[in-house]
């Protein structure tokens, strides 16, 4: 039976596997380490995850969600969360509520502190989705599906820019 009860001084905090984490300019703006949390609980409708962020650094670009719900529980630290147009100081006992939505819902936490912040992130895990990145003009297209005939996960994602796509037909 799989635990369903973890401490989060016990949560091992990862930076991103090679090939995930920011590169060229954009890794002097990101850098986060994160415990992932809802597979050692066997959660299967949530995802929960724990976020560290030195002073000055963003884990995520600027983005909005279209299928799922996001919510983060400052812990630690201080810095400041920006909400479509709109930029709050935030810090420890902090809840932050991000509903699927347009560009209004984007949402991007930033370490404005001296000390590492550090807050819990739970989201819904509806598949596929749709998140659009307003800075920088584009989408993504993500989704998970179960496993093949020889048991290894399926999944899809494909990132582009607003305005250049192809045509359904285009190729055929």
């Amino acid at each position: 039976m799989t635990r369903r009860i973890l401490n989060i001084a016990d949560v091992e905090l990862q930076p991103p596997p090679p090939g995930y984490g920011p590169t060229g300019p954009a890794a002097e703006r990101f850098e986060a380490r994160m415990g992932r949390i809802s597979p050692q609980l066997g959660a299967q409708k949530l995802g929960y995850n724990l976020t560290a962020l030195p002073p000055g650094k963003r884990a995520f670009p600027f983005h909005n969600h279209r299928v799922n719900e996001e919510m983060f529980f400052v812990l630690e630290g201080q810095g400041e969360v920006r909400i479509g147009e709109a930029r709050h100081p935030i810090r420890a006992g902090d809840i932050i509520a991000c509903p699927p939505g347009g560009p209004e819902s984007a949402h991007q936490i930033v370490n404005t502190g001296e000390a590492e912040l550090r807050y819990l992130a739970v989201s819904t895990t509806v598949s596929p989705e749709i998140c659009e990145y307003p800075d920088s003009n584009k989408y993504a297209v993500a989704g998970e599906f179960g496993p093949d005939a020889d048991g290894k996960p399926q999944s899809f994602r494909m990132v582009g820019r607003n305005g250049e796509s192809v045509g359904y037909w285009d190729g055929e």
